[in-house]
């Protein structure tokens, strides 16, 4: 099941915020060796100050096993202010209708269940709450920058990114930039390729964009 988390329930749910961060310092300092900023075993950048929308993934032991962060790209997003060099000099999305999302990420045992495509259920679930909150916010599409490993899974999970510019070396990851439809087809395929019974949010609200 998945957590969302608005910026007035940041207090309430401090210590799933402070997991969430141990599970992004697990997976993208050491998994993944980015040049990220940790302290304290905790991953977080200066994004994480402009209150986000956090979607929390919850194992069976109740434990956050995936997250996501998303931003109105009415504000400052990382595409527009870190990785603007993967636009190919195409104008940044800004516009109430499309978020971005950054910092996905899952922690998983190997015996995670699998879903199609070899591709973890838990993957489908984060990808259908992303489009849920999408949905219930009436937004068109979510802009996000992310590495061609993850571009490889959506077009497996058949959401696949529409891509804004080509790939390019970013440290030791290669990184690419694009959108992904917001739409009741996307949200029905990962449903179905997922083997999800219906929402897997809990009370999915509407967020008040700059």
């Amino acid at each position: 099941m998945m957590q969302l988390i608005t910026p007035d329930c940041y207090a309430e749910f401090a210590s799933e915020l402070r997991e969430m961060h141990g599970l992004r310092y697990r997976v993208f300092k050491k998994r993944l060796d980015w040049e990220v900023q940790t302290e304290g075993e905790m991953e977080t950048d200066p994004f994480d100050s402009l209150n986000p929308v956090y979607l929390l993934l919850k194992g069976s032991d109740w434990r956050t096993c995936g997250c996501v962060r998303l931003l109105p790209t009415t504000g400052p997003t990382m595409l527009r202010d870190t990785f603007p060099a993967l636009l190919d000099e195409m104008v940044v999305p800004a516009s109430a209708d499309i978020w971005e999302s950054s910092r996905f990420a899952l922690d998983l045992p190997a015996t995670a269940p699998k879903a199609a495509g070899g591709l973890a259920q838990a993957t489908y679930e984060l990808f259908a709450g992303i489009i849920e909150f999408g949905l219930a916010n009436n937004l068109s599409g979510i802009v996000t920058v992310t590495d061609t490993r993850i571009e490889r899974i959506l077009r497996l999970a058949t959401w696949p990114l529409s891509r804004i510019g080509q790939p390019q070396q970013v440290g030791n990851t290669e990184a690419v930039a694009g959108f992904l439809e917001i739409s009741y087809a996307s949200l029905l395929r990962i449903r179905w390729r997922g083997r999800l019974n219906g929402p897997v949010l809990w009370q999915p609200v509407l967020i008040q964009s700059a």
